[in-house]
């Protein structure tokens, strides 16, 4: 409206259907609001009305679809609509979903106040933006046609009986017009933003979806864990057990082979499957390792710091099982921490220390190296990150140049099941290793 083009362009008319719409599209709201209240509540009491009074709960839905629509007259951003897709296909599943949801009563609300209030404010504005001014511009040609020349009245209020009163009133018209014009651009503007802010989506409507998308994500990473386990288990049962009878065989044939080229060839082929075996074990260590399935996070970090080069020092303790994803996630955390301490940190020691407490799991992982470490650089914790962000979780690390590093990841969660449902075996890990 500040462009000195406006009064030329087609905002203001695209203002004017806006409001006229608006104008039309009200009063059939308010009849058709009417007619489902006075004749669901007539037949309420032989139930036929209740479907009725059902349709009329849902009439915001369809007068908001199509106020969404008609906000394209002066609105360029497009309206997101604030439903969401029913779970199933079906009449049951959409009116459930429809009734259920906030902004479903957000939008009959705002159709009780389209139909009570704002129609006729869109037709008041238009009636003296636009009608008034045009009719005091025709003045000439009323005086011309129904007056014959000789009289007319303005407004029906002010008589004119001359040509140079009849022209001049005619030029206040036009420029009652053009301030017209902006006045009901203003207003159209009004409209449409009221419109937007109760029928488009709004903050609550998009927190639920952030909601249900982290849901969607926990079960992804659910299912990812799940497979994982899946794929664990037919190793060590199928492959892994095929191989070690393979070994078995092959060393017993080493035995009872002469000496000569055929025992030689037996010897490596022996060699090459306790190879693949051993390759094999630590695969399926890596996939997902068997002591964390059946003993907890405390003996598997416990074995992961046997398992390192670096001599590491565990103070661990978690009093109880606590839920599958937490466990697989912090304990690949610490796996890389230690595996990146090995490969880049040039540490003597290393230190895994942590514990459960008011509902959150806290590990941290300090070497005395040379530092200076970038999770951004494209190591393997920007993974590792994204992994502990999907279940809420925090990860941080200090690595300033000389050192000592420290990875810091904090989950909440609670325990799924005490220390006393596991018998006698310990969930609380304390190891001091040396060389």
């Amino acid at each position: 409206m500040s462009r000195p083009g406006f009064l030329l362009s087609a905002w203001p008319w695209r203002s004017v259907g806006y409001l006229l719409s608006g104008a039309v599209a009200g009063m059939v709201a308010l009849v058709g609001i009417v007619t489902l209240a006075v004749v669901g509540g007539a037949l309420t009491a032989v139930l036929v009305g209740l479907p009725l009074l059902v349709m009329l709960a849902l009439s915001g839905v369809v007068v908001a679809r199509v106020e969404r629509r008609r906000l394209r007259l002066v609105d360029a951003d497009p309206v997101p609509d604030p439903h969401r897709a029913p779970a199933a296909t079906g009449l049951r599943p959409w009116l459930t979903t429809r009734l259920r949801e906030q902004a479903t009563w957000r939008e009959f609300g705002y159709t009780l106040l389209f139909a009570g209030l704002l129609w006729p404010v869109d037709a008041l504005a238009v009636t003296v933006a636009l009608l008034f001014p045009l009719s005091t511009a025709a003045t000439p040609l009323l005086l011309a046609t129904v007056g014959d020349g000789r009289e007319t009245k303005v407004l029906k209020q002010w008589t004119v009986t001359t040509w140079p009163t009849a022209f001049g009133v005619a030029v206040l018209g036009l420029l009652i017009l053009a301030v017209g014009l902006y006045v009901l651009g203003v207003v159209a503007g009004a409209r449409a933003g009221l419109t937007r802010l109760l029928v488009a989506s709004r903050d609550g409507e998009l927190d639920a979806r952030l909601v249900e998308l982290s849901r969607s994500r926990v079960r992804l990473v659910d299912a990812f864990e799940a497979e994982r386990r899946r794929i664990e288990r037919d190793l060590h049962d199928g492959a892994q057990q095929r191989l070690v009878a393979l070994t078995m065989a092959l060393g017993l044939a080493r035995l009872d082979a002469p000496s000569g080229p055929l025992a030689d060839q037996l010897a490596k082929a022996h060699d090459e499957a306790g190879k693949a075996l051993a390759e094999l074990r630590e695969l399926i260590q890596g996939i997902h390792p068997k002591v964390l399935a059946d003993y907890g996070l405390s003996a598997a970090v416990a074995d992961a710091a046997d398992r390192s080069v670096v001599p590491v020092d565990v103070d661990l303790s978690v009093p109880g099982r606590l839920d599958q994803a937490v466990e697989a996630a912090a304990y690949f955390v610490v796996c890389e921490a230690l595996a990146n301490v090995a490969k880049h940190s040039g540490a003597g020691r290393a230190e895994v220390r942590g514990g459960h407490s008011r509902g959150r799991l806290l590990l941290e992982v300090r070497d005395d190296g040379r530092g200076g470490a970038d999770a951004s650089a494209g190591s393997g914790l920007t993974g590792l990150a994204d992994r502990v962000s999907v279940l809420d979780g925090r990860l941080s690390l200090s690595s300033p140049p000389g050192g000592p590093t420290l990875l810091r990841v904090e989950f909440p969660c609670e325990v799924t099941e005490p220390a006393e449902a596991r018998g006698t075996h310990g969930v609380t890990a304390k190891r001091d290793r040396s060389g």
